[in-house]
């Protein structure tokens, strides 16, 4: 089966996004989903009693799969931790990454896209390991991980450039 390799944003258009969101909970919503790479139910679920700062640990309870795991907090998120609980529907979240994406960037985005473009990006900029993405992610099999292996030809042209020299 040939899986659609998943929309993303890179971490300016996040940061654009975030300036021209109208309440802390979005703001919060979007830093969090990107650089924790969260699902919105994950985020919705989240406490203040969750993030352990002193371990550096945040524990998702319940994620997909009633699965528990932990998590390395990422520093450009610590900040958002402040305005948790958000108190928001699933479909409030929807709706407004939604509408914030078409506004800001003239695209169609959505919460899991914020999810996709982290990963993504540790993946494929900040050269973290694919299992560990695995682990962040609560993927169950490697393969479903690999989706987020995008080559870009940037990339894919650095990659070769010194194979000759």
């Amino acid at each position: 089966m040939i899986r659609k390799i998943p929309d993303t944003i890179t971490e300016a258009e996040l940061k654009q996004l975030i300036a021209k969101a109208k309440t802390k909970k979005i703001k919060s919503i979007l830093a969090i989903s990107f650089y924790q790479c969260l699902r919105v139910s994950e985020i919705l679920s989240l406490s203040k009693s969750n993030i352990n700062i002193q371990t550096g640990f945040i524990h998702i309870k319940e994620g997909k799969g009633c699965k528990d795991r932990d998590i390395p907090i990422m520093e450009p998120s610590k900040f958002y931790f402040r305005y948790l609980p958000i108190k928001m529907t699933r479909q409030g979240v929807w709706k407004a990454i939604r509408k914030l994406g078409k506004e800001v960037l003239h695209k169609n985005i959505h919460p899991h896209t914020l999810r996709h473009s982290g990963a993504s990006i540790y993946l494929n900029e900040k050269d973290i390991d694919l299992r560990f993405i695995q682990q962040l992610l609560g993927h169950e099999r490697i393969s479903t991980t690999q989706i987020y292996l995008h080559v870009n030809p940037t990339q894919l042209k650095n990659a070769f450039a010194n194979a000759w020299r």
